[in-house]
């Protein structure tokens, strides 16, 4: 079965060559132009990936993407026309998995899609372990859930998968490189390494009692970030 990609725009063109693009590539693409259909097609549909643009009519891209996240882990590029900084964070803050910037070269596109689709497998659970605890967080690698102090926490795919990943190794101390290869799988070809610092300040407002002066995710200044020691 390929791959299925729904490409969202409100631009014709661009919908039309990035479609036919992808299907040269051997991808199924399906299309919406407005956000609110598009939100309705990811809920009921299986994608293995969502090319969403920021600007639609209906709902914006940020407000798909966050919605999207309550309720699937599927990778999403984020497409838009502003190229500033602060519109990248945003996007990567509200669950996007990727950013690119109009105008785009079509290769650079298929190139981001391969990429995202390669490292979206989440990190292998432990061997013969499905509850992991720290402290007051409880979490199960079966059912992908955490808990703290008893109540439920909404990690997204890349959150949970850095808690476990720290939880399992406890005072080992990860390069933001590392964490990149490690959970975002992209294979030691680098990246954007603001991407794992805004996960880890998410993970840590989700976590911390007070994100500031944390008890769990530390950071060592100049390597890296690590959990407390038993």
């Amino acid at each position: 079965m390929p791959r299925r990609i729904l490409v969202v725009d409100d631009e014709p063109l661009i919908v039309k060559g990035l479609k036919y693009s992808l299907q040269q590539d051997g991808y199924a693409v399906d299309t919406a132009d407005e956000g609110i259909r598009a939100l309705s097609m990811i809920r009921e549909g299986d994608y293995d990936l969502v090319l969403l643009d920021l600007m639609l009519p209906g709902m914006d891209g940020l407000s798909i993407c966050q919605q999207v996240r309550e309720f699937s882990d599927v990778p999403i590029i984020m497409v838009t026309a502003k190229s500033d900084d602060m519109d990248k964070i945003m996007g990567l803050e509200y669950g996007a998995d990727d950013y690119i910037a109009k105008p785009f070269n079509i290769l650079e596109v298929k190139a981001r899609v391969k990429s995202v689709m390669r490292r979206s497998r989440s990190v292998p659970a432990p061997e013969d372990t499905v509850t992991l605890s720290a402290g007051a967080i409880l979490l199960n690698t079966d059912s992908r859930t955490v808990t703290l102090n008893g109540k439920p926490v909404n990690l997204t795919a890349k959150e949970f998968d850095l808690l476990r990943l720290f939880i399992t190794n406890r005072g080992k101390v990860y390069s933001r490189e590392q964490l990149l290869d490690i959970v975002w799988k992209n294979g030691g070809q680098g990246g954007d390494l603001r991407t794992v610092d805004v996960h880890i300040r998410r993970l840590r407002e989700k976590i911390e009692q007070n994100p500031s002066q944390p008890e769990y995710i530390f950071t060592k200044w100049g390597v890296g970030y690590y959990f407390a020691e038993a």
